[in-house]
């Protein structure tokens, strides 16, 4: 039998851009499959299977509840939708048609309204919401964020991201002191975020992940926080959650891979420089290119290649470039945020010594004129 890239004609790829929904996320473990694979073959009462994983997971990470969802972007939209809808039955199955009169604006750092792949906004209206921004692309204060508060606030919305602005923008903890002061929830998105316990005890109510980032589980999300707030996401399962709903496989495979990673040890950062160490000496002997380890611009313990391109010696546009590798024999894909500065990073963390000797190869032979990278 041929292999699934045989049979459909698909490209093989070499992820170093990091968890990436593009490219598939990541690659659970053998037991992760395993229970995920159990999950196919068997029934369950699907209310119980929600109910009962969800209080498992929450003992696990010390919150007072938590359910599974099926990413981390319904998980916002099913949080925004909570808060807006709490127990009204008739807004439940309504929330799309009708002009709504209960609070329904979410507060957002201004520098936090991205686009992640689709933009946060999106989610926000999905859910009910208005998105209201607070402060300025640059700068959000405690003082800033309080002052876009009004009667028709729901919830704050704070997206821990490092696709976000991070200079002069308020923490979660301040964040969550603006909440509590206001009498209005704190809706936390901590998608790709590491640490599963520390948003909920700096404050949040309602903490979202994905479930196949860090966690390395099956496409699934995952909400924690406050019981009330959580109950109110699980009602969403009768109205925009429908659309949303996650499978029992991916409810068991999420909650065996939370109770993995909190027991697996980490790859640190130190670990990963080790790795890249002699991809970055190979790099830096060809002309026209400097390469060094950068650090996660959000504060966690990842560590990756910066790769500068000197244009004007390599002759050659660093996106041209970057496009040639995403289209040669093996697609190479890198983290291009910064291209048109003509800099990329590489992410070790999905990526074997072997095939960053392959991405090395590639770049050299792009750059010495050869037709296939």
């Amino acid at each position: 039998m041929s292999s699934i890239y045989e049979k459909y004609g698909l490209k093989q790829v070499i992820n170093a851009s990091g968890r990436m929904t593009i490219l598939g996320v990541s690659t659970p473990s053998a037991d992760v499959v395993e229970t995920v694979n159990y999950g196919l073959n068997h029934y369950f009462e699907m209310k119980d299977l929600v109910n009962k994983t969800g209080a498992y997971i929450a003992k696990l990470l010390g919150s007072e509840d938590a359910v599974v969802v099926s990413c981390a972007s319904a998980g916002i939209a099913q949080s925004v939708a909570a808060v807006i809808v709490k127990d009204d039955d008739w807004l439940l199955e309504n929330l799309h048609a009708t002009p709504l009169i209960v609070p329904h604006d979410i507060v957002v750092p201004k520098g936090h309204n991205v686009n992640f792949g689709a933009p946060v906004g999106t989610m926000v209206a999905m859910g009910g919401g208005r998105l209201v921004e607070a402060g300025y692309a640059n700068e959000c204060s405690a003082d800033q964020l309080s002052a876009a508060i009004t009667p028709q606030t729901a919830a704050l919305l704070y997206i821990k991201s490092h696709h976000c602005v991070q200079k002069s923008h308020l923490s979660v903890e301040q964040a969550a002191g603006v909440a509590r002061k206001h009498g209005v929830p704190l809706i936390v998105d901590a998608a790709a975020e590491e640490d599963l316990q520390c948003y909920y005890q700096y404050g949040a109510d309602l903490v979202i992940y994905s479930g196949a980032k860090a966690i390395e589980g099956p496409t699934s999300g995952l909400v924690m926080g406050r019981k009330q707030h959580v109950e109110w996401v699980k009602r969403q399962s009768q109205g925009i959650g429908r659309a949303m709903k996650v499978g029992k496989e991916g409810i068991l495979g999420l909650t065996q891979a939370i109770e993995n990673y909190l027991v697996q040890e980490k790859v640190s950062g130190a670990q990963m420089v080790e790795k890249m160490t002699p991809f970055i000496s190979n790099l830096n002997s060809l002309a026209g290119i400097t390469s060094r380890v950068v650090w996660d611009a959000a504060g966690r313990d990842i560590a990756r290649t910066e790769i500068h391109f000197d244009e004007a010696v390599i002759g050659h546009t660093t996106g041209d470039l970057v496009q040639a590798l995403k289209t040669g024999e093996i697609a190479i894909y890198f983290r291009g945020y910064k291209a048109n500065e003509g800099i990329v990073e590489v992410d070790v963390r999905s990526v074997t010594p072997e095939q960053l000797n392959t991405i090395y190869l590639c770049i050299k032979s792009l750059l010495a004129g050869e037709k296939k990278a």
